[in-house]
């Protein structure tokens, strides 16, 4: 009986060998359809490769999604490029598996994005790939959409601590990572120099007095209304469409909060957007703000308007410094990066009125891992834990900081790790961007060309160098599942009160109503305070 025992448990033993899970030499290996990542890239990259050669898979095929501005377009670009940086390293070590980007869909709207993103996921015909904004990640970690690559990152360490925090933190959800950083901004207040001069308002160091709260949203109401009364055609343009996440800065300039970290609720700050809908109410009917600006087009209305002069204000982003110059928007042609340095003063967004701070608004993008990431490719139920490693390891490579530098650059969007921060200050390497002059996929350098020759410039270098200490100033747009649907409400009371179709005092009820109906935002957001009696704008 002992012997039987004893050939029993060998019989067991050789079994577990011959799975994988126990050398013969003794020690702990893992499952042959997963590798223990180590933080070493090559090696984790090569040890993934040999596993997909072993199971006979020669090519693995992946979809980058993006979406954003003209020149944002390394956020799929970047995954190609980290697609033929893996290849190379498995070329190397003598392993016949290849990468292959079948598909790079880059589209104009980030929202428009997420929609069809939602839509094609549970039917298996989304990206692996998503660049999006981080305000739609509780909603996609929600619904087990995206990957949670917490596990993996912690043997990253040394890359993830080397992104700013505040941005990290943007990629979390419930504790849990969904995303590593992409890009981040800033929302500058513009001002056309030479519509300022014409009306003699006089810029120098503006950018002290915003930030001390001496300039206010009084202050641009009475500078519009001198332009308009001199002939400029407006006062101030703003973006449109959705009031994610730009026209939100209102609520925090005039004091307000959009979430409460305690209770992990939304609010509703009733004072605080009363006066912002007030303000907008007021420069729509005093001809200083196009009262159907929320329906605008953007190549033939927003930026033919700022670019040729005709408004003093204008609310926008970092990332227009290089839009302006890379799109025909200036009678049919782009803007030269000397004129964009010539005719735009930047600054914070002002305070709402004195006693306020000045603010910006920062939107991270990140990259996201579609949960069913690899699922076009052969064995995916055996395989699908290393074509999940794999795809991680792309999104850190796509991360390398001269991916990041270049995006950087050539989008004027602010870099999202201090190593590429320093990078962009080297003219050397600059120069070597300017010229192509960089070891690069050769699709990715086709895509980037015409862009990377209307932008690498040192005043656009100097731009990013400016405008960096915004972030200081900077608010994020409450990472909460619900916080979408209370912006597009928040979109529709602008146009209302925009176009006179509501009074601000009945927007904000419009608004309390419409949240109040829906069960899940009633749910969700908190109601806090009263419509103030007897405020008036502008302040005296």
């Amino acid at each position: 009986m002992r012997m039987r025992s004893i050939w029993i448990v060998a019989l067991m033993l050789l079994g577990v060998v011959a799975s994988g899970c126990i050398s013969s030499s003794g020690g702990t290996q893992t499952s042959s359809t997963t590798v223990q990542l180590t933080g070493d890239f090559t090696k984790d990259a090569v040890s993934i490769g040999k596993v997909l050669e072993q199971k006979g898979i020669n090519e693995v095929k992946f979809s980058a999604w993006g979406s954003g501005d003209p020149n944002s377009v390394m956020r799929v670009y970047g995954i190609v490029e980290a697609a033929r940086r893996i290849n190379r390293i498995w070329e190397k070590n003598g392993i016949k598996v290849k990468i292959t980007i079948t598909d790079t869909n880059y589209v104009a709207s980030f929202q428009d994005a997420y929609k069809e993103y939602l839509s094609k996921q549970p039917l298996g015909q989304a990206g692996d790939f998503f660049v999006n904004s981080y305000a739609f990640l509780p909603t996609l970690a929600d619904e087990g959409y995206i990957l949670d690559i917490t596990d993996y990152a912690k043997a990253y360490k040394s890359v993830i601590d080397d992104f700013y925090p505040s941005l990290i933190e943007a990629s979390k959800y419930n504790g849990k990572l969904y995303g590593l950083p992409q890009d981040t901004e800033a929302r500058p207040l513009y001002i056309r120099k030479d519509v300022a001069a014409k009306i003699g308002f006089n810029l120098n160091s503006l950018d002290e007095k915003v930030k001390n709260g001496e300039f206010t949203w009084t202050d641009v109401y009475y500078w519009a209304k001198k332009a308009k009364e001199n002939g400029v055609k407006w006062g101030l343009i703003h973006r449109k469409g959705s009031a994610h996440p730009d026209l939100i800065q209102f609520i925090f300039a005039f004091g307000g909060k959009l979430y409460d970290e305690n209770t992990g609720k939304l609010i509703l700050d009733v004072p605080a957007v009363y006066k912002w809908l007030y303000v907008e109410w007021k420069f729509a009917r005093d001809g200083l703000l196009p009262e159907d600006i929320m329906s605008w087009d953007w190549a033939k209305q927003i930026h033919p308007t700022v670019v040729e002069g005709r408004t003093l204000f204008d609310i926008g982003g970092t990332w227009y410094w290089t839009e302006w110059q890379t799109k025909q928007y200036y009678h049919g042609r782009g803007l030269k990066p000397e004129e964009v340095k010539e005719w735009f003063y930047y600054t914070l967004f002002p305070a709402g009125e004195k006693g306020d701070k000045p603010v910006t608004l920062s939107q991270p993008f990140v990259w996201m891992i579609n949960s069913k990431a690899g699922q076009q490719n052969p064995k995916y139920d055996e395989l699908k834990d290393i074509y999940h490693e794999l795809a991680f390891l792309m999104v850190i490579k796509a991360s390398d900081p001269d991916i990041n530098a270049i995006h950087s650059v050539i989008s004027a969007h602010l870099p999202v790790r201090k190593a590429a921060a320093e990078l962009i200050k080297d003219e050397k390497w600059l120069n070597d961007l300017k010229n192509l002059n960089l070891d690069l996929d050769q699709t990715v350098k086709d895509n980037i060309r015409d862009i990377v020759q209307a932008t690498v410039n040192p005043i656009n270098a100097q731009f990013l160098a400016d405008v960096s200490y915004m972030l200081e100033y900077t608010h994020l747009a409450p990472a909460h599942p619900k916080y979408p649907a209370l912006a597009d409400i928040f979109k529709e009371a602008v146009d209302k009160v925009l176009r006179n179709e509501m009074t601000p005092k009945d927007a904000v009820n419009y608004i309390i109503q419409k949240v109040k109906a829906d069960p899940g935002l009633a749910k969700n957001v908190e109601i806090v305070g009263e419509i103030p009696k007897n405020w008036k704008f502008p302040q005296q």
